[in-house]
């Protein structure tokens, strides 16, 4: 469908004018992902400090492995991080983090410090010099855990000896939080690692309605934060959190003599870079830093409130109405509101086989007519036992409650005769 838009690569140069007609191209058939009314993921919106920064950044065009050539931004990363720490309730000054491509990395992490931390000579010897380990996770957890498991040796469906929890603070479909303090009290008792993967539900910057969903959090060894994601900040900003100075260095450090000399003028605790698994890294957080210097902490928690209640708008106006119908009982914790659209060939139908087979089929098409009429967009899927359904998600603070009314609207334009 992109007429007369020419992707492929020529041995001779394009003139200045089709450079231009092809990024004109490039973001009239590309999806709107800025816009209000796109609901399809976590990361959206677009704003234009943040935007600013992206642009200073590629402009310096450096990299964040060393402080000799990045000092201003180490230095900005430092800062940052404590603060993220300080919100999190880690008040000394010792512990560590690094802002990495996403939360799936991020909680890749958190594994990797897991293992080294109990068992330093992992690092040398391999996986068949400790025991066969075991990871806890829920099975609404964010996949990434399985495949961080995966791909570090643990396997998917192993393990022994119990090392490391995962809680999930704001999962990916119905932003659940799990029960911080209980899950921290097994692992205090028995020696475990406790990881809140707080990528999604970690705004962290909640008012007190919400803030008590994260207690708890202060007593983790690790956290996952992404800034991409309720904080509004333009991809990719994700932050690994650790309440111990030291370990991310003793996992990963490999001192490349070309990168990470020992005699340098400075003090080479600022040189980040060999505590990090990528080696070049792009500097996510001039944009993250000039965002909080413009909307101070008290405009991020104004920015995630408001997300935050129009969600509950969205719950509250479909709950009781015949034509919807909520996957779970109560009030979402989070910004995700899951729901079945029930068309009028559905309404007043038992519950059955054949009905549930015809419900499953409704979302998707659904779906598929928004997406060629250009309107809006929301996810959907199936979840165990629950045949497709919406999940909507609020992230973008550009939202309004007029873009709610519409998208409600739109799936019921969209459903009526199916």
């Amino acid at each position: 469908g992109m007429e007369g838009f020419n992707l492929e690569l020529s041995d001779n140069p394009e003139s200045l004018e089709q450079i231009l007609v092809d990024c004109r191209d490039t973001l009239k058939y590309g999806v709107r992902t800025g816009h209000p009314r796109f609901f399809n993921q976590l990361s959206t919106g677009l704003d234009i400090i943040g935007l600013a920064g992206e642009w200073l950044t590629s402009t310096a065009n450096t990299n964040m492995f060393t402080y000799e050539i990045a000092p201003v931004f180490v230095l900005m990363e430092q800062i940052t991080l404590r603060k993220m720490r300080e919100i999190i309730g880690w008040t000394d000054k010792d512990g560590d983090g690094i802002f990495s491509p996403g939360g799936a990395i991020s909680n890749m992490y958190s594994i990797m410090a897991a293992r080294y931390k109990y068992y330093p000579e992992v690092k040398t010897k391999g996986m068949a010099a400790v025991p066969k380990l075991v990871l806890f996770t829920s099975e609404h957890s964010h996949y990434s855990i399985k495949k961080a498991g995966a791909a570090l040796g643990f396997g998917t469906e192993n393990g022994y000896a119990p090392l490391y929890v995962n809680a999930t603070a704001g999962t990916t479909v119905y932003g659940a939080f799990d029960p911080i303090h209980e899950i921290a009290d097994i692992c205090e008792k028995y020696n475990l690692w406790l990881h809140v993967d707080a990528a999604w539900g970690g705004g962290l910057l909640m008012s007190s309605k919400h803030r008590h969903k994260l207690n708890g959090i202060e007593r983790a060894n690790s956290v996952t934060w992404n800034p991409h994601k309720m904080m509004g900040v333009l991809l990719q900003c994700s932050a690994i959190l650790l309440r111990e100075k030291g370990i991310l260095q003793g996992c990963n450090q490999m001192c490349a003599g070309y990168l990470f000399q020992q005699d340098k003028q400075y003090d080479i605790t600022y040189d980040t870079g060999d505590k990090a698994i990528q080696c070049g890294r792009h500097v996510d957080i001039f944009k993250f830093w000039l965002m909080w210097k413009a909307k101070g902490t008290v405009g991020f928690e104004t920015q995630i409130n408001k997300c935050l209640e129009l969600s509950e708008y969205l719950y509250n106006k479909i709950k009781n109405r015949e034509e919807f119908e909520m996957v779970f009982k109560g009030e979402p914790e989070h910004t995700n509101v899951c729901f079945w659209y029930i068309p009028p060939s559905l309404r007043g139908m038992p519950d059955s086989e054949e009905r549930r087979e015809k419900l499953h089929r409704v979302a998707p098409k659904i779906k598929a007519l928004m997406m060629e009429s250009g309107t809006t967009m929301v996810g959907y899927q199936p979840h165990a036992d629950k045949v497709n359904f919406f999940r909507m998600v609020v992230s973008n603070p550009a939202a309004t409650k007029s873009d709610i009314d519409f998208l409600v609207e739109e799936i019921e334009r969209l459903g009526q005769d199916l």
